[in-house]
């Protein structure tokens, strides 16, 4: 595939290309969390379902696995800072509709526009990688990576003091001004990559993804309501497996594949992939039902009957360890390998689950599991981008980090939709889930990250990484013969 390198005038600072850039990346993340404490406020103010409601978190994961390689493929294209500007507005328009949606369709339509800002992520890479010097991309990549997991953990803190102080609505109305600051900042700072990918669009494979996807969220959601052993749920399973598999095909055969099968290919690559899907599962479902499981009434005989404020104090632990463990993982990487930093993130994430389903009666327990899942989140997420990046050549890392980025958003919509029809599928009369289907939730999520773990254990160790004058990496073990990036020339 050939590289043009276009002509470009505006050129600005490493530095505050990466400010702007972070800022749209932690805004986006911080949306996939911020309304996780709220959706029994929304619930009972737009008079809905607890599992319809959970829809406002899922159609957010799930147009934003399905736009975010398809916009990064665009900007490839036609231009990332273009793209990335777009993006960022979409995101804006997204948040004003959510701000004014007068029922629960048109805020879960709303959601599904802010899904368009996923594409900050690949764009954000991308942009990385051209723009700055070959030492740095993977240090500012990891760093990025690092402020994409704060900004999800932050949102759950800080969605209780918007609320009590200016209503849920307000959630959104903050981010849009910001968002919208930051499109324009993007505009005026961020400077046109001068490297275009020729290539065009696989609407094929477009098709396919979406078609899989949805497949397979609508029956694992409304399974409670229409029934596990209904003809609606097994049929739509049975689609989503024969779809997916077209899908592998259709990518494998595409000249520009959304997700790079030939990259997949790589040891490193699908088994490092392979724990961001299954630890992605766990992380978003920890962010969507631990604040609702601490907000149910007392009455209920479980829960605590927290605020959404107290909620969010409740999860500040999770915060201020994954922020720690982030902060400290680069720096004891000489003798704390990456993979061992991944199999014991996804470990903590094990026991952070193990212990929410075995013992959630004090507050103090529930604490204490928040922060220990922080640990693991804060090393997995800088561990897994840092093993992308060490084991694929230096022109393919940011395809690459954005293809982990991707896969670990579309296990969080499989894992929010799971855990939804787990929590959700014997309720009280008074709507209420009963306490063993938070244990139930909480025990499937200790099988995830069980899962994660053994997928971290697979990575293969990387025994050398050799830096060449043009910044490419050349680890070992070596790709198999013929298998090229999504950006290779």
């Amino acid at each position: 595939m050939e590289i043009f390198v276009a002509s470009t005038t505006k050129r600005t600072t490493h530095q505050l290309t990466f400010v702007v850039l972070a800022a749209g990346a932690g805004f986006f993340a911080m949306l996939q969390s911020l309304i996780s404490p709220v959706l029994s406020t929304i619930q009972h103010d737009l008079g809905t379902s607890q599992s319809t409601v959970t829809w406002v978190l899922i159609a957010y994961l799930l147009s934003a696995s399905i736009c975010t390689p398809i916009l990064g493929r665009v900007g490839d294209m036609v231009g990332k800072e273009r793209m990335l500007v777009i993006a960022l507005v979409g995101l804006a328009v997204g948040c004003l509709l959510a701000a004014i949606a007068p029922n629960i369709g048109v805020l879960i339509v709303a959601r599904v526009i802010q899904g368009v800002g996923g594409a900050v992520f690949p764009l954000s890479f991308g942009i990385i990688r051209d723009e700055f010097p070959p030492a740095r991309v993977p240090s500012a990549i990891g760093a990025m990576s690092a402020i994409v997991a704060a900004g999800g953990g932050l949102g759950v803190v800080l969605a209780g003091p918007i609320v009590d102080a200016l209503g849920y609505r307000w959630l959104f109305w903050i981010p849009m001004v910001v968002v919208a600051l930051t499109a324009v900042a993007a505009y005026l700072l961020v400077p046109e990559s001068p490297i275009r990918t020729p290539g065009r669009i696989s609407w094929l494979a477009t098709l396919l993804l979406s078609g899989w996807l949805v497949a397979l969220l609508l029956p694992l959601s409304e399974a409670p309501v229409w029934g596990w052993s209904s003809f609606g749920v097994i049929g739509l399973l049975a689609v989503a497996v024969v779809v997916f598999a077209a899908w592998v095909v259709a990518e494998l055969r595409s000249a520009n594949p959304l997700i790079d099968m030939r990259m997949m290919r790589l040891p490193a690559v699908w088994t490092t992939n392979l724990n961001a899907l299954l630890f992605g599962a766990a992380m978003f479902a920890v962010y969507g039902f631990l604040p609702q499981f601490v907000q149910t009434p007392t009455v209920s005989g479980y829960g605590f009957g927290a605020s959404i404020t107290e909620a969010g104090l409740l999860m500040l632990p999770m915060l201020v360890t994954m922020f720690v463990a982030g902060v400290l993982s680069g720096r004891v990487e000489r003798v704390f390998s990456l993979k061992a930093q991944l199999a014991t993130g996804s470990a903590f994430g094990v026991l952070a689950c193990a212990a929410l389903a075995a013992v959630h009666g004090e507050r103090w327990q529930v604490g204490v599991a928040a922060g220990v899942f922080g640990l693991g989140i804060g090393l997995a997420f800088s561990s897994m981008t840092n093993l992308i990046v060490k084991n694929v050549p230096a022109r393919q890392t940011g395809a690459a980090a954005g293809m982990n980025a991707n896969i670990r958003t579309i296990g969080g919509s499989i894992g929010a939709a799971v855990m939804s029809s787990v929590v959700t599928g014997d309720l009280r009369s008074n709507g209420l889930p009963y306490e063993a289907g938070y244990t139930h939730g909480f025990t499937m999520l200790t099988g995830l990250s069980l899962a994660a773990v053994a997928a971290a254990l697979l990575v293969p160790t990387v025994r050398r990484a050799l830096h060449t004058s043009g910044g490419d990496v050349a680890p070992a073990p070596a790709p198999p013969r013929g298998v090229v990036g999504a950006e290779a020339k």
